[in-house]
């Protein structure tokens, strides 16, 4: 029973509140719920689940890189509201779409349903996917009336992989119900869960039996038995849900998801012994098991129980089953073993690298060499950017920039070592340093750099002329993006003269090196000249005066890292 809380009728939602306190670095708090503290790429559909509160790690926990976007938690129990799944929702919301998933029970239908009304409404397109995974909650010719159990994980689970892999809405709502059609799930409780404050658990089982296939919420059995030993458990589990079996799957030669999951007080050590059985009957049946699942999943806050579920696996379940994950309450990671391979290239496909000639793979290598010395650059000079800045009473930029900086070299080392060309390694050091940067400058240099990257592109070595045309390309995005004009003390009082310098070298027959050792004397000089103006864009507009006699801070990092790029072009 529950010890620990405040006032009953305040519970979920201080539990909530220290929830996001404690994982502040995965989600951040939104009315109703939560969703992931880093957005997803834009476009990417946004997979939102949610019901009540007191089945951790569903629905908060699984909210993160790899899962769901957003987490809508009602009360203990108790479904969302609409307002609180629009609200997350909304949040969540990047571009893609909305696919809205959860289990089957009547308040989360009705609000989820209004809630969807209510979205598309506001002009965001949204589907939903309802968990029906309880064999005991309906015949099998009822499917659409079944409840959702622990089965919410593997569909959760196949979506938000469906959407990280590109999936459009319509396709990340196919998957998500093509999940759900081949997920099973069976449970038994030993004793009822009692809830903050109250004196009585929800149900109660006579000493010595147990309750069979009853619900997540204690909803009732359909039979009462004997307290079986583990191994008898486990053959009352696999017995059940091979007696059905998904349409067009035969049993023998099938891979099959397992999960084992612990309804909230059942011990852990309890719960391997029971799947030791079970993974040896599978065995015998001539099922194959994929990277099993043993632990509490989907609890029913302090129920001794546990359930046992299937999901019989194809190609593109199997896939998205294995694909990454992170959570503040389930992590997944690749393992490739020896007998294993074709498993891990199937993982792999889920982040393809475009193909690339070998010119094309050589100037990666360049670049990434351009972005060390970037970052070099910058982390040599954080403080002094920092100081220029905070003239303006900002003094955050080099900070911003050096977090830029070293997430855009992270991410094309790794491009370069799966063999990108030039082209694809800018463009994920481009969305890196966005993403991490984040504010204005982040902004900038993302598309500055995809500009560039888009200019290269993966099929030849660019030339002088190439990369001439790749820095126009830039500082035309930038200006577009930012708005900014010549004069107004920004990062584009330095890229415009650069540009220009640069292209005008190499039209007269300069070499790239020349070229941009030109350019590069033109940047810091214009860098300098920002001294005398009033900023006239960014954080900075309101103290125009305070700033008159120190150049932008965003300009002088430009100029330092154009030198920086020219020692590794003359090399």
């Amino acid at each position: 029973m529950a010890r620990l809380f405040n006032d009953p009728g305040s519970f979920a939602e201080e539990m909530l509140e220290g929830f996001a306190a404690a994982q502040a670095h995965r989600v951040r708090r939104v009315p109703g719920g939560v969703v992931r503290r880093d957005r997803a790429r834009s476009g990417e559909v946004a997979v939102v689940i949610g019901g009540g509160s007191g089945h951790y790690p569903a629905f908060s926990g699984l909210v993160g890189d790899g899962l769901a976007h957003g987490a809508a938690m009602g009360n203990l129990f108790a479904s969302p509201s609409a307002q609180q799944v629009r609200s997350v929702a909304t949040s969540a919301h990047n571009g893609g779409g909305v696919l809205l998933c959860y289990g089957n029970y009547a308040g989360d239908v009705l609000h989820f349903g209004l809630a969807e009304q209510r979205l598309r409404g506001d002009g965001i397109d949204c589907r939903t996917v309802v968990v029906t995974d309880d064999v005991s909650s309906a015949p099998a010719d009822e499917r659409d009336k079944r409840r959702g159990v622990a089965g919410d994980l593997v569909v959760f689970k196949a979506a938000a992989a469906a959407a990280a892999a590109g999936y459009d809405l319509d396709e990340v709502a196919r998957v998500a119900a093509h999940a759900n059609d081949r997920t099973r799930s069976f449970g038994v409780a030993f004793g009822g869960c009692t809830l903050p404050g109250a004196d009585e658990p929800l149900f109660t089982v006579p000493d010595g039996k147990m309750a069979v296939g009853l619900g997540i919420h204690g909803e009732p059995g359909i039979a009462e038995q004997d307290v079986p030993s583990a191994d008898e458990l486990a053959e009352l589990f696999v017995r059940t849900l091979l007696a059905e079996v998904p349409d067009g799957v035969e049993v023998a030669g099938s891979r099959v998801v397992v999960l084992l999951n612990g309804l909230g007080s059942v011990k852990y050590e309890e719960l391997f012994v029971v799947y030791r059985r079970v993974a040896a009957l599978l065995a015998e049946a001539g099922v194959e098991v994929v990277e099993p699942e043993v632990g509490e999943l989907v609890t029913s806050f302090d129920m001794a129980g546990a359930s046992l579920t299937l999901c019989w696996l194809d190609e593109e379940l199997e896939r998205f089953w294995r694909a990454p994950a992170d959570s503040a309450a389930y992590r997944k990671t690749p393992a490739v073993a020896a007998a294993d391979v074709e498993a891990g290239e199937d993982f792999v496909a889920l982040d393809v690298i475009p193909p690339a000639t070998g010119e094309s793979r050589e100037s990666a290598r360049c670049a990434l060499a351009a972005l060390e010395a970037v970052k070099s650059t910058v982390d040599d000079n954080v403080a002094e950017l920092g100081r220029i800045d905070a003239v303006a009473g900002a003094g955050a930029p080099g900070i911003g920039m050096q977090r830029g900086a070293d997430a855009a070299v992270a991410a094309a080392r790794e491009a370069v070592e799966r063999g990108a060309g030039a082209g694809s390694t800018l463009n994920r050091a481009a969305d890196a340093w966005a993403d991490r940067a984040g504010g204005t400058s982040g902004a900038l240099w993302g598309v500055a750099l995809r500009a560039i990257g888009a200019e290269f592109g993966d099929e030849t070595a660019p030339g002088p002329r190439t990369t001439g045309a790749a820095v126009r390309a830039a500082a035309d995005a930038v200006v577009r993006l930012g708005k900014a004009e010549l004069g107004d003390k920004t990062m584009v009082d330095v890229l415009v003269p650069f540009a220009d310098e640069l292209e005008s070298a190499l039209t007269a027959g300069s070499g790239l090196a020349t070229a941009w050792d030109a350019a590069a004397t033109t940047a810091a000089k214009a860098a300098e000249a920002t001294a005398s103006l009033r900023p006239l864009r960014g954080r900075a507009r309101p103290l125009a005066e305070k700033s008159l006699g120190t150049p932008d801070a965003g300009a002088v990092s430009l100029s330092l890292i154009t030198r920086a790029v020219h020692a590794v072009l003359a090399r």
